[in-house]
């Protein structure tokens, strides 16, 4: 990196600081924001204190990739040189500016060699503040110096008067730290706050340095909640077991594998450097949802053994591809899978090992328990539903074609129901962080955006939802500003997405400015900043053609319902003033193209001309034209130029200027001119559907000639799309090849996979009924679906085989009877792991919005699979079955047909 940036040094122009650069994601945003206010200090002296004293110290906090100030006002000696009063003298501006560079050298002076000692030379050839460069002498005409004072105005300034920060409408200067990739939020964020805790007592008691954002306080808000739906879960976990078994020693014993699978879990995640983050503990969440038949410890370790064995391998291989998938869904979710895999794999060691062992020293035999009037109670609920399910259960075997036939409506019915669900990709997150950009006409000056801003920011001082909040303006496009709105806690405002929609229509009402306010992503991904979310890209190596049809595209997409929000990166209408070069002109008078080109930088660039530096620091010294020669266009016909000749020329003798518009900035992507269209959801709308609606539009507004496509979290969402159906698929083909090996069998692994259809179905379904999107967490719920679905086949199957061998039962009678013995542990592991995914569906606390399509999908999966499949597997089974047999058969007879071979003579 570095020697590609010192390559292009030569080309760079003179004067320019040199580039630099530091290792950061440009698509993460600041972990901490802290403002520093002061209401008796200087803006300079504030900025030295927030610059110098606490960023430089800040950046050295290990994690931290750099720390952005917003609002900076470093000092910096200003010289405004009056145009009149040069051409008055008859002295050029570029005079002016070899006289302040030479008269402000830094330059070493060497060293005296004595016989005895070695004197170092020092000069005081410096200088630091404004007093001081008024004296300097520009010329001398009439044998009188002409100083500076005499010619300009020189002012103690800061480096950049053209931008400014607030916080809550005072001045302040804003610190906004960033973290380094793959660092932990909450390890920085406490870092970088005890080095500013032990810092501030340094700071004058006028300095109050306040937290306007701290990413840390939400992640750990989430990660509480996590661990209380985490704990909400255990406890659901185990009341389900001791309803079922109703009996205290029993059910202690299979619940104790809950805690030795999360210490088991925490130890493989300590070793392997993963950190306690949402996704983690969610894993150990959905672990602990009842997935082992727990009657065995009631009937012993041998008869349901090899059906542990089957659901925790079958149930750990549906990770597998999830570790091997690349892109932002692998980066994602691969912590999750090793966690969620690792918790299953504990949680089924201990169902095989410790559970036998206690039920063994611990349990006492049927005869010598004693029940009271509950158990007797709940045993007689428990057989009726038996007795009913035995009944219907015959009934649906008697119509085994019906079941068929209903099970391939429901195969259509998924289908159909996919298309309809709102596609999403990563659901927003409510941080209590609003975002916003400001933006006011092209060629607004400064002045101009500053009273905009602040008309902006006087409706946030009176919302009650808004806590604090910063504003920023300058730094870069003058026509647009930043806002920074930190919300009031949780439980005393309205949702996020709700309050940023209020916000909007107030905000908006200001005329001449427009505001566009967005809830910061979970996960944001891309570093182009934009206006809005969702950004969409055009490219073309014809820059005329790209920018007429990219205003075309703009003009289609606000007509579509979908979309809102709709803005362009697009600004080419900026006033400008064109100077034109009479090169003949110039050179018959000795004047340069490179003299005019470096008088107007000079008179209007801002330029620094000089630098003063002291023992902690280094400042500009900036050179212009007063401010009222900066307004208007005819004070170019004040600036004159030294000729090589030594006269004095106009520089309107040498050029004109004429009033135009041009380009405010030509954007690339990819080393090609771009334009990207942004654009929000209105509610209710899904980003599957505004994709397709954008895609749609531009086919039918633009040429062949200009390619397009989405990019940031847009591009991430089509990514996903196909990445994770693949995903699905081969989640499936993995699960039928482990279980394939399991039960040497080609046919059995279908059976148990029958029930997927009916999984898909019920997880689509309730995501309609809730109105919630198929986000990426929603889809990896359907993937979880894959190996929780196949539980309850594989305690039917089990046991069917077994009877077909060892009693040569028939298919039917087995099946059934596998359905009456398994019913029991069926229908508690199902209750299991419906209330051990309820808390999460529930979406409650901190971050619960985010992972309340997991749930969801989930659930719904759950409850309509389980208690489908306890008809349709059944009916599969006999059919499946009978078609093994009968290929079994054909197989034999053609090994008996097949003639012996002849031996050779």
């Amino acid at each position: 990196m570095q020697a590609a940036i010192s390559k292009t040094l030569r080309q760079l122009p003179p004067g320019m600081q040199p580039p630099s650069y530091n290792k950061s994601n440009p698509a993460d945003s600041p972990i901490l924001y802290l403002a520093l206010t002061s209401g008796t200090l200087q803006l300079s002296a504030l900025d030295e204190y927030a610059e110098t004293f606490l960023a430089q110290r800040l950046s050295t906090v290990s994690g931290v990739a750099q720390v952005q100030v917003f609002g900076s006002a470093k000092y910096a000696v200003r010289i405004q040189v009056d145009p009149k009063a040069l051409a008055a003298r008859g002295i050029g501006l570029d005079e002016v500016t070899a006289a302040v560079s030479a008269g402000n050298p830094n330059l070493p002076t060497g060293t005296l060699w004595g016989p005895q000692r070695a004197y170092t030379v020092l000069a005081d050839g410096s200088i630091s503040s404004a007093p001081e460069f008024r004296q300097l002498a520009v010329t001398y005409q009439n044998g009188a110096p002409v100083r500076l004072q005499d010619v300009a105005r020189v002012l103690d300034d800061v480096q950049d008067s053209r931008n400014a920060s607030w916080y809550d409408g005072k001045r302040a200067v804003v610190l906004a730290i960033q973290r380094q990739p793959g660092t932990n939020t909450v390890q920085v964020a406490d870092a970088v706050k005890a080095m500013v805790a032990s810092l501030s007592v340094q700071l004058p008691a006028s300095v109050q340095v306040n937290t306007l954002y701290d990413r840390s306080v939400s992640i750990r808000q989430s990660v509480n909640d996590v661990q209380l739906t985490l704990l909400v879960t255990l406890c659901l976990v185990v009341l389900v077991i001791f309803l079922f078994l109703k009996n205290l020693s029993a059910t202690v014993i299979p619940s104790l594998s809950l805690p030795f699978s999360i210490i088991g879990t925490f130890s493989v995640m300590y070793l392997m450097g993963y950190s306690l983050d949402n996704l983690s503990l969610m894993a150990l969440t959905l672990s602990e949802m009842g997935k082992r038949p727990l009657q065995a410890a009631l009937e012993g370790a041998r008869e349901i053994g090899f059906t542990i064995l089957s659901m925790t391998l079958s149930l750990t291989a549906v990770f597998i591809p999830v570790l091997l998938m690349g892109g932002i869904i692998g980066r994602l979710f691969h912590e999750f899978a090793v966690t969620i895999g690792v918790a299953i794999l504990v949680s089924g060691f201990v169902s095989l090992t410790l559970t036998p062992m206690l039920c063994s020293r611990f349990l006492r035999p049927a005869k010598e328990e004693h029940h009271g009037r509950w158990y007797e109670a709940t045993e007689r609920v428990y057989q009726r539903g038996l007795s009913w399910y035995e009944r219907s259960l015959a009934w649906v075997m008697d119509r085994r074609p019906m079941a068929l036939v209903f099970s391939a409506g429901i195969l259509v019915a998924t289908a159909v129901l996919f298309v309809f669900v709102p596609k999403g990709f990563i659901p927003t997150e409510d941080t209590g962080q609003i975002q916003g950009t400001t933006e006011t006409l092209e060629g607004s000056s400064f002045e101009n955006m500053r009273d905009h801003q602040q008309a902006v920011a006087d409706i946030l001082t009176h919302d009650p939802n808004v806590a604090h909040f910063m504003s920023f303006v300058g730094g870069g496009t003058m026509n647009q500003g930043r806002l920074s709105i930190r919300l009031t806690p949780r439980n005393q405002r309205l949702p996020a997405d709700q309050v940023a929609r209020e916000l909007n229509p107030k905000l908006n009402s200001v005329p001449g400015i427009r505001t566009y306010l967005q809830v910061p992503a979970s996960i944001r991904i891309g570093g182009r900043p934009t206006k809005t979310q969702y950004q969409f890209t055009l490219q073309s190596a014809d820059i005329d053609a790209l920018y007429d049809n990219a205003a075309k595209l703009e003009r289609a997409l606000r007509g579509i319902p979908t979309l809102q929000d709709v803005t362009t990166d697009l600004q080419i209408k900026n006033p400008q003033v064109s100077v034109r070069i009479d090169r003949d002109r110039a050179t018959s008078l000795g004047v340069t193209v490179q003299q005019i080109e470096q008088a107007l930088y000079d008179a209007y660039g801002s330029r620094q001309v000089s630098t003063i530096y002291t023992p902690n620091n280094q400042y500009w010294v900036i050179l212009e034209l007063l401010p009222e020669y900066q307004r208007d266009p005819t004070a170019l016909q004040l600036l004159y130029l030294r000729s090589q000749t030594g006269k004095l020329i106009p520089l309107t003798s040498v050029a004109s200027a004429s009033n135009d518009v041009g380009p405010l900035s030509v954007n690339h992507s990819g080393q090609l001119p771009s334009v990207t269209l942004s654009f929000n959801l209105p509610p209710g709308v899904s980003l599957g559907a505004a994709v397709n609606d954008v895609q749609k539009a531009a086919r039918q507004t633009l040429p062949s000639t200009i390619s397009t496509g989405f990019s940031g979290t847009a591009q991430a969402f089509q990514a996903s799309q196909q990445g994770l159906v693949f995903l699905l698929l081969l989640a499936v083909v993995v699960i039928y090849i482990v279980l394939g090996i399991l039960y040497e069998s080609f046919i059995h692994p279908l059976t148990i996979l029958s029930g997927l259809p009916f999984a898909g179905f019920g997880a689509l379904l309730t995501l309609f009924i809730f109105r919630t999107e198929l986000s990426v967490y929603a889809f990896v719920g359907v993937i979880m679906l894959v190996g929780l679905v196949k539980k309850n086949a594989i305690m039917m199957i089990d046991f069917a085989l077994d009877a077909e061998r060892n009693e040569r039962k028939s298919p039917r009678d087995a099946i059934i009877e596998a359905c009456s013995v398994r019913f029991r542990p069926i229908m508690m592991t199902t209750m299991a792991a419906l209330m051990g995914t309820l808390p999460i569906a529930i979406g409650w606390g901190a971050g619960g919005e985010s992972r309340r399509p997991l749930g969801l999908a989930v659930v719904g999966g759950l409850a309509f699979s389980q208690l489908i499949t306890l008809y349709v597997t059944p009916v599969v089974y006999t059919y499946l079955d009978t078609l093994q047999h009968r290929l079994g058969r054909r197989a034999r007879r053609a090994t008996v047909e097949e003639p012996p071979p002849v031996a050779a003579d």
